[in-house]
């Protein structure tokens, strides 16, 4: 009989702490519907990332969460705006044989706050969001195949997926 209410103690005291699946709580205010994501500021000299990045941010929201993604600024209850910061690309590993880079690793540092568009509240401000992202190099001339387009849109779906999650965790 004792074992049995320990067990239920037991029980009970697991249901009541604060577990939750990942990716599941919103604590975002009820009056968000709508979300505005411009292109990010760039302070570096690849371009491509800060279209990228707003887009793949874009389809992390809609297929997570319940927010609307608007274009006009002026239509959106809330602004996602961020900046790549810095971009950084060096080989990591070389070609014996050649002497050449073989692997490259990227490693770019951004920032991006979400704020309430009628009050101005921060809502999420993360002011250093660093990712890194690795891409190969072929040896074979004839069959090269540039790989940091590739690695970028991989690297720019890592932080969408970072992002929204920060931001429905409240992390």
């Amino acid at each position: 009989m004792r074992a049995a209410a320990l067990v239920v103690l037991a029980s009970l005291t697991m249901l009541s702490c604060g577990y939750h699946v990942s990716g599941k709580a919103d604590t975002m205010p009820k009056t968000i519907h709508t979300i505005a994501i411009p292109a990010f500021t760039n302070a570096t000299t690849r371009y491509k990332l800060t279209d990228r990045v707003p887009e793949a941010l874009a389809r992390e929201f809609i297929a997570r969460t319940r927010y609307k993604v608007v274009n006009d600024e002026s239509q959106a209850d809330a602004i996602l705006r961020g900046a790549v910061v810095n971009y950084f690309a060096y080989p990591t590993i070389f070609d014996q044989a050649t002497a050449r880079a073989a692997v490259v690793q990227i490693s770019v540092v951004m920032s991006a706050t979400l704020i309430e568009r009628a009050t101005g509240k921060v809502l999420f401000k993360r002011p250093v969001i660093e990712l890194k992202q690795q891409y190969e190099i072929s040896a074979d001339q004839a069959a090269f195949f540039e790989e940091s387009d590739p690695a970028m849109t991989r690297l720019s779906r890592d932080v969408a997926r970072m992002i929204v999650s920060a931001i429905l965790e409240d992390f």
